[in-house]
């Protein structure tokens, strides 16, 4: 197993945090396998039918799934105190993936909000009327970029030793950072202030417009409402956390290498963190449930089929859903 053998910055054990975050990403692994298993099989089996939104949908559940069978690795590490039993190639893919994850749902969940957008505000413009064919594309151009700018993770070794202990972690410990430590520093930064500026633009704007044309008080309005908002409230609970704890680690191994405890502290909030950033994976069936009557009565099916409840399914498509009938 190859291991770093950089002089690292106040590298310890973050056992604390492997305890709280554990128990944590293991609900968060239960109930994000069915919701996102689910969702799989409904958007992918009305695909031909439906709009560029389930396109975008189905991606994020694709990325979501990413995460999911990754989990299990990390489970294991944490249970361990941190230690990391498997090879490197194994860690480079675990952190590969999860960052994959992280990329894409952010372009995905940006993706759907800016259609909102599009659909509620300008209701008439050429772009609501695209293709299934070119939504796969801009799809496709989506994930060619993450990958593109997730690659180098796989390039470099990811192991770091304390005392007896492998540990696989993506941050580095070290005051000199590679060009691949420092591309995914600023990848991580950059692909949540850009995406958060624009979901921040659109749910406002959207919201300032539906009040000065006086239809903020329709039902069906304040639904395509709640989808945006509800993406901004999930954009900010899983990846914030992450990027003010990450971004002071960062600024204490730059301004002040000799604060190890200050660092360790930030540290240690970063790996809690962490599990909030899993979050989106168990999250994203709510996004799914508001923003496609496609899943929400599907939803509805399985639970009256299971007797728990009889639930009515509606028969027309909500508005500012994947059908977008009202507003083509």
């Amino acid at each position: 197993m190859s291991v770093q053998n950089n002089t690292t910055h106040c590298l310890i054990q973050q056992t604390n945090a492997a305890i709280i975050v554990t128990p944590v990403l293991i609900i968060e692994f239960i109930f994000g396998m069915p919701g996102n298993a689910m969702a799989l099989w409904i958007f992918g089996s009305s695909l031909k039918k439906r709009k560029p939104l389930t396109v975008y949908l189905l991606n994020l559940v694709l990325a979501d799934l990413l995460l999911i069978i990754s989990l299990p690795f990390r489970i294991d590490s944490n249970m361990r105190k941190e230690h990391w039993i498997f090879e490197d190639i194994f860690c480079r893919i675990n952190l590969f993936t999860l960052a994959l994850n992280r990329s894409a749902s952010i372009g995905f969940m940006t993706l759907v909000a800016v259609d909102r957008y599009f659909k509620i505000v300008l209701p008439h413009h050429r772009l609501n009327r695209l293709s299934i064919k070119y939504s796969v594309a801009i799809s496709f151009i989506v994930w060619a970029l993450v990958l593109a700018l997730r690659c180098p993770l796989l390039s470099k070794n990811h192991i770091y030793v304390s005392g007896n202990m492998s540990l696989c972690r993506s941050f580095s410990h070290t005051i000199d950072l590679t060009f691949e430590k420092k591309l995914h520093y600023g990848v991580y930064i950059l692909e949540f202030f850009i995406p958060f500026g624009i979901l921040i633009f659109c749910t406002f704007r959207i919201i300032w417009i539906l009040k000065f044309r006086q239809l903020d008080k329709s039902n069906k309005v304040q639904k395509a409402i709640k989808v945006l908002v509800l993406i901004l409230l999930c954009f900010t609970i899983c990846f914030l956390p992450g990027i003010l704890s990450g971004l002071t680690a960062l600024l204490i191994i730059k301004f002040f290498p000799s604060a190890c405890k200050a660092y360790n502290i930030s540290a240690m909030l970063f790996s809690v963190s962490i599990a909030f950033t899993y979050l989106n994976s168990v999250l994203d069936p709510i996004i799914y449930c508001f923003s496609s009557s496609l899943f929400l009565n599907a939803l509805k099916k399985s639970i009256n089929s299971m007797g728990l409840c009889q639930l009515d399914v509606e028969r027309k498509p909500i508005y500012g859903t994947d059908s977008d009938r009202n507003t083509s």
